[in-house]
């Protein structure tokens, strides 16, 4: 499967307790991954209690969405979000590569201020099982490359709701996907797994990470006018009141956002899963319709290519800017 496959509507699963298994193997201590055997570590180790998940769980998970998952961290500095001992003990992100990784574990020594840190990049099957076997649940990925890290090829909005009602959520989205529209960029959709959205837009990597913030910020200055009573640039809580905050701090250098398709560290073991802009319209959608407790219901939304072939290649950011411009 290929996510930059042609979009079309997919049907969801609810979160029951059906489409769970083990990899061929996890019992074992084994996992094989292309010409590799990855070996697993107490995967009988429970994970999420209340759902009696366990690591082996997670590494069948990882190993069944590798298709359509490494597309979309291949070349990327990845932050790992582990835990050892599952929900209710340590956790903790993780930047840095320990020296126990495996040489076939790609890395990527970027700069940071006062020096620089050694990331972890997943290139195929065998890595991010690897990385499932160190406990991590989730995945978070960089907005640009290991080899262009101050170009980014990724923009994102982070729709979080104001309140419990996710309604807002669906129409901030809708919002932005249509000023992006309106802009002439296409962009693709997601949940998050916890308890919003992400509206992302690929670019070309020929900016840096000021311009499309700048960017992102006019945008959402735009629509925070538009629709002063639903949406705002407000940082600060106290100034928004019931308004959905239109977030786009991810973009800038050395930020992260979740990858797709990572389950998240919560109760249930949602999932983040990209979606159609049609499925946005499902009334039953929320940031957790998808997990790990239903495996075969995110592969049947993988298989369903949710994300339009027209994000498949990044656009440039100037021509927007000027239509932008002209709006404001």
């Amino acid at each position: 499967m290929n996510e930059d496959g042609r979009g079309r509507s997919g049907s969801r699963r609810r979160n029951g307790n059906g489409g769970r298994g083990r990899a061929s193997g996890a019992g074992a201590g084994e996992v094989r991954a292309g010409r590799r055997s990855v070996e697993i570590h107490r995967p009988d180790k429970v994970l999420f209690p209340d759902d009696g998940l366990t690591k082996a769980d997670l590494v069948d998970y990882y190993r069944q969405v590798a298709a359509v998952m490494v597309p979309q961290l291949r070349g990327r500095p990845l932050m790992l979000e582990r835990l050892p001992d599952g929900l209710g003990g340590p956790q903790f992100m993780q930047k840095d590569t320990p020296g126990h990784y495996p040489d076939w574990i790609r890395r990527a020594t970027v700069t940071k201020e006062g020096g620089s840190v050694t990331h972890p990049v997943c290139d195929d099957k065998a890595s991010l099982l690897f990385l499932a076997d160190q406990a991590c649940v989730t995945v978070h990925r960089w907005l640009s490359r290991a080899d262009r890290p101050d170009r980014p090829d990724r923009l994102v909005f982070d729709l979080d709701p104001p309140g419990p009602d996710f309604e807002a959520v669906r129409c901030a989205a809708r919002r932005v996907g249509e000023l992006l529209d309106e802009l002439g960029l296409p962009a693709a959709l997601m949940t998050t797994g916890s308890k919003g959205l992400h509206v992302i837009v690929p670019l070309d990597g020929t900016g840096d990470f000021d311009a499309s913030r700048h960017f992102a910020r006019q945008l959402a200055e735009v629509l925070a006018e538009r629709y002063p009573d639903r949406l705002t640039t407000a940082v600060r809580k106290q100034a928004r009141g019931d308004r959905l905050y239109l977030d786009v701090q991810r973009n800038a250098y050395a930020q992260t956002a979740v990858a797709p398709w990572s389950v998240r560290p919560k109760a249930g073991a949602p999932v983040a899963v990209p979606l159609t802009w049609e499925q946005l319209d499902e009334p039953e959608l929320t940031a957790q319709s998808w997990s790990l407790r239903d495996v075969a219901g995110v592969l049947e939304q993988a298989r369903a290519r949710p994300w339009p072939a027209a994000t498949r290649r990044g656009r440039s950011l100037r021509a927007a800017a000027r239509r932008l411009d002209a709006l404001r």
